[in-house]
């Protein structure tokens, strides 16, 4: 068989940038998206289309222009997402809205539209990038932690509906990486006379040591790869340190009070 052909939503920087280089090294066809590539005229690791996840018809006008191409569409990896910070009770109904039509529309749109061609192929393969954050609601990221959650809910349905069709859908939950997505968060503004802007300041300087302080998102590449290579890919998988990893496990065995109550001693509420 030819080279398996791989899209990568918000392939042009962070962690889908580091995928896409990452599997073009290892003999993979790999096809990025961004929404405008005017913004990068001078990148050349691999191919860019333009795509708007919030966007439906951006999105099959892309996956049309990528099957002329190739004529196959063997992984997809939904990557493309936003961050969002702030207290729930104060944080815009338009900007939590923004936040679930990329993170959680976005990527459905892209599965409803790439499924009719992998049942075509009898064939493929769908990556779902969510987040440890997903696995937890945290403290001043609740709309974010809904988003993944909620593609990790849909990822585990899709997966019943379609695997009489040869198609494999799976998530991978990374943790902190070095990435430029604090950059691009949407922060609610700290205000002044708010309830929550001693807590929700802390928890915002604590977020963004995180970021400086982890680790290399080639860690995320090279867990796509193994999932791409393996034959029958498990649900969740998860990349990230041990203690972001271990959260999770804890999750699951802690009486719920006392997991809450960690997570309240590390975020200093």
């Amino acid at each position: 068989m030819s080279q398996k052909v791989v899209l990568i939503t918000g392939g042009s920087s962070g962690i889908g940038k580091s995928i896409g280089v990452y599997l073009t090294t290892r003999g993979y066809t790999v096809y990025g998206t961004t929404r405008n590539k005017n913004n990068y005229p001078d990148f050349n690791e691999f191919q860019l289309l333009e795509l708007d996840v919030r966007d439906i018809k951006s999105i099959r006008e892309a996956i049309e222009q990528l099957w002329s191409l190739e004529g196959r569409i063997d992984v997809l990896v939904n990557n493309a997402g936003i961050g969002i910070t702030g207290p729930i009770e104060e944080t815009p109904n338009l900007e939590i809205q923004k936040a679930f039509e990329t993170n959680f529309f976005g990527p459905l749109n892209l599965i409803k539209t790439v499924l009719p061609h992998m049942r075509q192929q009898k064939d493929g393969l769908i990556i779902n990038i969510t987040s440890i954050a997903g696995k937890m609601g945290l403290p001043y990221r609740g709309i974010y932690s809904a988003t993944k959650s909620a593609l990790d809910m849909a990822t585990e349905a899709l997966r019943l509906e379609t695997q009489a069709f040869g198609v494999h859908i799976t998530t991978l939950a990374p943790g902190d990486f070095a990435t430029n997505i604090a950059s691009g968060r949407y922060h609610a503004p700290i205000l002044e006379k708010s309830p929550y802007s001693v807590a929700y300041k802390n928890t915002l300087e604590l977020i963004d040591a995180h970021v400086k302080e982890a680790a290399d998102p080639i860690e995320v590449a090279k867990n796509v790869l193994k999932i791409i290579k393996t034959r029958s890919p498990r649900v969740h998988y998860t990349v990230g340190s041990f203690m972001q990893k271990f959260s999770i496990v804890l999750k699951k065995v802690l009486p719920s009070k006392v997991y809450e109550n960690l997570l309240r001693k590390h975020y200093k509420l």
